[in-house]
C-alpha cells in the first residue's frame, strides 16, 4: 500500500514539492552560513518525495543546544511558511475521502517542516 500511495503522491504534486525543497536547499547552500539549513531543506525534499510508510524519529543529537538554536532560526525564517503550505494543502485534501490519506501525509510533515534539526523521516 505504501508503494501505491507514494506513486500517487509523486504524480499529484509530491515530486514538485520535493524538487522545490531540493532546489531551495541548493540555493541556500550557496552561502557558508546557509549550508546547515540547505542540508535540512534537501533532507526535507527527499522525505517529501515518499512520505507513505515512514515516520518521524529523533536523531541521537536531537536535544543539543545547537539543534535548538538552528531550529529556532529555521522556524522564524523558513519553517513557518513551509508548515503553513503543508497545513493548507492538507486541509484542502481532507475535504474528500480520496484525498484524506494524502492530507494525513501533509499533516505528518508539518512537525518536520517546523523543526527539522534533530529529526528525520524513516
Amino acid at each position: 500500500m505504501s508503494l501505491l500511495g507514494n506513486l500517487i503522491w509523486l504524480i499529484f504534486g509530491g515530486f514538485l514539492a520535493g524538487i522545490g525543497y531540493i532546489l531551495g536547499g541548493i540555493l541556500v547552500c550557496l552561502t557558508i552560513v546557509g549550508i546547515p539549513f540547505g542540508q535540512q531543506a534537501i533532507k526535507l525534499g527527499v522525505a517529501t518525495m515518499t512520505p507513505f510508510g515512514r515516520e518521524i524519529v529523533p536523531t541521537p543529537e536531537a536535544g543539543s543546544l545547537l539543534n535548538m538554536i538552528l531550529n529556532l532560526v529555521w522556524l522564524l525564517v523558513l519553517g513557518w511558511g513551509i508548515a503553513l503550505t503543508h497545513l493548507t494543502s492538507g486541509l484542502i485534501l481532507a475535504v474528500t475521502i480520496i484525498g484524506f490519506p494524502f492530507a494525513l501525509q501533509h499533516f505528518k510533515l508539518i512537525p518536520l517542516a517546523l523543526f527539522p534539526f534533530g529529526r528525520e523521516l524513516r
